[in-house]
């Protein structure tokens, strides 16, 4: 049991470093346009996948899913989420607001809980309704800093809580699933690359070799976290893989401040401050429910 532990921090830890480590990565594609971007990605990632679903046998669980138009439907709205979020994401680090995204994700979990409460009507207890009050009381200061909304943090938070809501009701795996959902994306990305080349604009033919490699591994790098992650929530319980989910936005954080030089209003710092401590009730809490579990 606890090799087996300790093999799923190991997993977790590879699956929130790659991301927290995604911001450092894209900006060296910064030259490069965020839809172009996110077209390769969608593409590379899908010839990926199919190779490992071929080197793992599990063809026949995509097309099981075929026969199921629900799922089909459920996955595809989970393409337009999770690809609207990569596409605002990459514009995010394209535009220095690494600190917008990570505040973004940052509140994902708090995101979570409001959906499991609006379209589960899951429960809450006194710690999690004073999370989200937390959160909320974050938010309005974040407002009131900025002078107007946060879009970029509230886009991410949004579409990735709700990402994770639509593929939690698809009891589809890890590899058919992010196939499927790749997949979906290549029709509205090809179109994008045909209207582009019509304005004399290649988009999966790059001007240098080095580009090409780099959108290349950004379709690898889409994969592996999320199966590193799969393996992880198979050996670890909830509460310690929500615990690890703290590194990805706290290295985008790291990265943004002390990298990148983007700057950070009191404020801003305040807004954040009551985040974390946000999401340190909530951990207690969902800690406390693992433990009386």
């Amino acid at each position: 049991m606890q090799k087996n532990a300790l093999a799923g921090v190991g997993f977790g830890l590879l699956a929130y470093g790659i991301w927290g480590f995604f911001p450092l990565y894209f900006h060296q594609l910064n030259h490069v346009a965020p839809m172009d971007i996110l077209a390769n990605r969608a593409l590379w990632a899908c010839v990926f996948v199919a190779l490992l679903l071929m080197l793992s046998r599990q063809w026949h669980k995509v097309r099981q899913i075929f026969g199921k138009p629900r799922q089909i439907a459920m996955l595809s709205l989970a393409a337009l989420l999770v690809g609207s979020n990569w596409l605002v994401f990459l514009w995010a680090v394209g535009n220095q607001q690494v600190v917008e995204s990570s505040l973004g994700y940052f509140l994902t979990p708090i995101v979570n809980v409001l959906l499991g409460l609006l379209v589960l009507k899951e429960r809450l207890n006194g710690k999690e309704w004073l999370a989200i009050g937390l959160a909320v009381a974050g938010l309005l200061n974040e407002i009131v800093t900025l002078g107007g909304l946060p879009w970029v943090s509230l886009f991410l938070a949004g579409t990735f809580g709700t990402y994770g809501l639509v593929r939690k009701q698809v009891p589809v795996g890890a590899l058919p699933g992010l196939w499927l959902e790749t997949l979906v994306m290549l029709p509205l990305c090809f179109a994008y690359a045909i209207w582009q080349a019509n304005s004399g604009h290649t988009v999966f033919v790059l001007d240098t070799p080095s580009t090409t490699l780099w959108l290349i591994g950004a379709g690898i790098l889409t994969a592996l976290p999320l199966i590193a992650f799969a393996a992880a929530t198979q050996r670890l319980n909830l509460a310690t893989v929500g615990m690890l989910m703290y590194i990805n936005p706290t290295m985008q954080f790291l990265t943004a401040i002390y990298i990148f030089g983007e700057p950070l209003q009191t404020g801003k710092l305040l807004s954040f401050a009551l985040i974390w401590l946000g999401l340190l009730v909530f951990s207690w809490s969902m800690w406390q429910k693992r433990q009386g579990a």
